[in-house]
């Protein structure tokens, strides 16, 4: 069996197992948000530049390569006037949509959870800070 075709068993503990840049990959916010917004359909640069609010072309355009790159989204060039280019999930890139899905679930459900937890923190940590202020004079 040749290396590519080899089955390999991912170690996402291990330093130098290949499954901690994919992992890395997929977990970035950006990576994150063009996967969910091509989930339904393909889109065009501009399209993805309005949709995901805050990402720069700069950024849209590099993570999009690298989704190219690792398999997950394809890139599609229309010759017409004016000609115009196209993103997909490729069927490997759905399969992880199918996973992401539950995560995008797990937020929606959890979103004021963490919020107040969040808000609770930021309460307790002001209450140390006068505290510490308090016992100092």
């Amino acid at each position: 069996m040749s290396q590519l075709t080899e089955k390999r068993v991912a170690d996402l503990f291990a330093e130098s197992c290949p499954s901690r840049h994919l992992l890395a990959l997929i977990a970035d916010k950006w990576s994150l948000l063009i996967m969910f917004a091509l989930k339904d359909k393909p889109r065009r640069n501009n399209e993805l530049l309005r949709q995901i609010e805050g990402i720069s072309q700069k950024m849209l355009t590099q993570t999009l390569r690298s989704l190219e790159e690792h398999g997950l989204v394809k890139r599609q060039e229309f010759q017409v006037v004016p000609p115009h280019v196209e993103y997909e999930l490729t069927p490997l890139g759905q399969s992880l949509g199918k996973a992401l899905k539950s995560l995008d679930q797990w937020l929606v459900d959890h979103l004021d959870e963490v919020m107040i937890a969040q808000a609770g923190f930021a309460d307790e940590k002001q209450n140390a800070i006068y505290s510490t202020l308090s016992t100092d004079r």
